[in-house]
């Protein structure tokens, strides 16, 4: 009877099994350039920190899109990447691909050896229960319950290691791994149900990528392991990467303890974005002396969108006059020229750094108090106070900018003060960064100051269409409900041109820039830190599209020389002396 069964399960699967197009051209990509150093070790400890702890492990819905869910997500590979230099497709869970004449559908061969964390293969069932999750009222996510209904409409399984992927509409082949790439969920580990929010808040998901979750002490720190027999570590991409054994994320809420830390060598790298951070700190007897070194490394890449989202909702701010107003009486030049240093440059748009997708011939609002003043008069705020604050039906203009990063106070002093010339009272909220996360995301502020991450390609959709306005838990913080934009946004989600995608991209961006309720801050082309000296890294310290050399789970090529870090602590304590190192890399520099 055993067999029977068997025999009748193996008959079900095959009578309910899709059968798999003809005459697919199955494409793999064995041979792109290595970005890796093949003198890279294996071993040792990394130390880093974040500003706050996270408020769940959980990776979508209610209070999940911290800054550290980049460290979960980073450990959850994909169908297929992209080389950071060249942009190729590259395997990664699946092995080939094939493209189905509609355009809108990608076929894979799933990769046989991988495994989930706890050892359990990824098959396509997991595939096709990321589409009943993502789209399960359970995890109160409506941002994914829409993308993966509207935007990725179907997967299909053919067998236990082939299954496609449809999206919504054609793109080219490159767009299609990019907007309907798949991530698998495991199956085994999920139980949807009323309690799930609940339930999952601080489990530990099983992954895919080299690295595990394996010690939370709450509010202190979260470590990480590197899977000793990671079923993937041999794979031509990932040799030489991921080579620390643990990594240690301390929570260490202000940014200038955080740098003692990094001094007694607590802490072993440490980003150097901020001018005060380079310019300042950044100098002394541990840098004369060789143990800790500087790097700075240019790229070309995406740049992201950073600045005021200013929520419509606001019955202030719903005044196109205040909004264009606001935007001429903050003075950026001003802030760039004396806080920061000259470091950094006007972010021109929204989405800047997309090449021909960007469009040159928008240019952000100057510092214009002429223009502010005009703007602020025609929406009715003619009147002022006895300090000077514009007034209208006796209310005063005052307005809430809530943000997350205690470093960035000077910057708004600055643009605190040239405001109110123009009658402009600018009050300050600085919030625990998952406090201002959170309060964001249920639509509570009247303007945030914030940056998000950046994609392959322009995306509209998710912060500027009505369908994700007026409700939390979304990306459309600044509540843009326009009717024309949504037509606009469809057209270039649609459009299979590339030349038509691009003209769409540029009105897009024009539209943006004339509703203003993004004003766009700074950007900076290059990344920058200091290390100890043990840290080493490739002869070329990063990639092309790279925002950070310090990733241990994204690009994954430093590593951690232990002879080097026994003798940097003797020389410190000994006061021996190295050469001291600083670095520019540039060939990657946008000319």
């Amino acid at each position: 009877m055993r067999y029977i069964g068997l025999l009748l399960l193996v008959i079900s699967s095959l009578v309910n099994a899709a059968a798999l197009p003809k005459n697919l051209k199955w494409e793999s990509n064995n041979s792109a350039p290595l970005w890796a150093s093949p003198a890279a070790e294996k071993g040792g400890t990394f130390t880093d920190f974040i500003l706050s702890f996270p408020p769940t492990l959980r990776v979508v819905g209610p209070d999940s899109n911290s800054s550290f869910r980049g460290f979960i997500n980073a450990n959850q590979l994909s169908l297929t990447s992209f080389h950071p230099n060249t942009l190729e497709i590259l395997p990664e869970l699946a092995t080939e691909w094939a493209y189905g004449k509609d355009n809108k559908t990608v076929y894979y061969h799933l990769d046989k050896n991988a495994r989930w964390s706890d050892g359990v293969p990824v098959t396509a069932d997991d595939y096709l229960f990321t589409m009943t999750f993502m789209r399960s009222k359970f995890i109160n996510a409506p941002w994914y319950n829409n993308y993966y209904t509207e935007q990725i409409v179907n997967v299909t399984k053919y067998d236990d290691y082939t299954i496609s992927v449809t999206g919504a509409v054609a793109r080219p082949k490159e767009e299609l791994h990019y907007y309907y790439g798949l991530q698998p969920t495991p199956k085994h580990f999920h139980t949807l149900d009323d309690n799930w929010v609940k339930n999952y808040n601080w489990k530990i998901e099983p992954n895919t990528g080299p690295y595990q979750i394996t010690d939370v002490k709450n509010g202190k720190e979260i470590i990480f392991e590197r899977k000793e027999n990671w079923w993937a570590k041999d794979n031509r991409y990932f040799k030489n990467r991921f080579n620390v054994d643990r990594v240690v994320i301390k929570v260490i809420r202000d940014m200038n303890i955080a740098y003692k830390y990094f001094e007694k060598g607590e802490i072993d790298t440490f980003n150097m974005l901020q001018p005060d951070l380079w310019h300042d700190k950044a100098k002394g007897r541990l840098y004369d002396s060789g143990y800790i070194e500087k790097f700075v490394f240019y790229n070309d890449a995406p740049r992201s969108s950073s600045g005021f989202f200013l929520n419509m909702n606001d019955p202030t701010l719903a005044d196109q006059n205040v909004r264009s107003a606001l935007a001429y009486a903050l003075n950026f030049d001003k802030v760039t020229q004396t806080v920061l240093r000259n470091d950094y440059e006007r972010l021109e748009q929204f989405h800047s750094g997309y090449g021909e997708y960007s469009n040159p011939d928008i240019k952000p609002k100057p510092f214009d108090l002429n223009l502010a003043n005009q703007l602020l008069d025609t929406a009715g705020w003619t009147t002022r106070n006895g300090e000077g604050i514009r007034e209208k039906n006796g209310k005063p203009l005052t307005l809430t900018i809530t943000y997350g990063n205690k470093e960035h106070t000077d910057r708004l002093v600055v643009l605190r003060q040239d405001a109110r010339k123009a009658g402009i009272d600018i009050e300050l909220q600085l919030l625990d960064p998952s406090a201002q996360y959170k309060t964001i995301m249920q639509k509570q502020h009247q303007i945030a100051m914030l940056g998000w991450s950046t994609g392959f390609r322009p995306d509209y959709w998710q912060h500027f269409h009505s369908a994700n306005a007026h409700k939390p838990q979304t990306n459309n913080v600044t509540n843009t409900d326009d009717k024309e934009m949504d037509k606009m946004i469809s057209d270039y989600d649609t459009e299979t041109s590339r030349e038509k995608r691009i003209a769409l991209a540029h009105q897009l961006e024009q539209k943006i820039m004339v509703m203003g309720a993004f004003i766009p801050s700074w950007k900076t082309t290059y990344t920058r830190g200091a290390h100890w000296r043990w840290i080493h890294l490739p002869d070329v310290p990063g990639t092309k599209t790279g925002d950070s050399l310090y990733s241990v789970f994204g690009d994954g090529l430093l590593w951690i020389d232990k002879k080097d870090k026994i003798d940097t602590m003797a020389a410190r304590k000994n006061q021996g002396s190295k050469n001291p190192v600083t670095k520019v890399f540039e060939q990657y520099k946008v000319k």
